[in-house]
């Protein structure tokens, strides 16, 4: 093993034998406990929605296939962009979360140069980082949500409710977007 790395893969830091069995001890909890189950099923869930987009070119990624306006990578994208507000806002609020303006319906679509293996790349960089988000937050942390006519006034949520709201979030989409890709060529994400 290199000298200057640690055994879960950080690189030492002159931390104290405390501090390297906490984060130890964090990342034993993602292994095996709650945090692992959390990752394991949004990791399932995204899974399928990449499944739908396996193979296919820029200009079916791109198809309206149903009376909807979806498409295949706008549902990406969509899902990219919803994740990374998320993972915002459980680390700073709502403030945190609106910190970026968001292009509410430019996210459902495939904008002109936008490619499918960049919209994955993206997603991927999303995934990843919410990912690193679960190992080190605490769970039971709350910020109060940004106001808006679909939520209810003076609620807050606590991470692991923003964590089930983006598996659920995932979730539908993935259906929805075994729906489109049924509908653009046959193929299914199960069946």
């Amino acid at each position: 093993m290199d000298a200057g790395k640690c055994r879960w893969g950080g690189v030492r830091s002159g931390r104290t034998t405390n501090e390297r069995q906490a984060a130890m001890s964090v990342s034993d909890q993602v292994r095996t406990g709650e945090r692992a189950d959390l990752l394991a099923v949004l990791q399932r869930h995204r899974g399928f929605l990449r499944h739908t987009v396996r193979d296919l070119t820029d200009e079916q990624a791109a198809q309206r296939s149903t009376a909807s306006e979806l498409c295949l990578g706008g549902l990406l994208k969509h899902v990219a962009v919803t994740e990374e507000r998320w993972a915002r806002f459980a680390v700073g609020g709502a403030e945190a979360m609106q910190s970026t303006p968001i292009d509410w319906a430019g996210q459902f679509r495939m904008a002109e140069g936008e490619t499918l293996a960049g919209l994955l790349a993206e997603y991927d960089r999303v995934a990843a980082g919410t990912d690193a988000l679960v190992t080190t937050l605490d769970l039971d942390a709350s910020h109060p949500l940004p106001e808006a006519p679909w939520f209810e006034p003076g609620a807050a949520w606590s991470v692991r409710r923003v964590l089930l709201h983006v598996i659920a979030e995932t979730a539908q989409h993935a259906g929805h977007a075994d729906v489109i890709r049924e509908s653009i060529d046959g193929a299914k994400t199960m069946g």
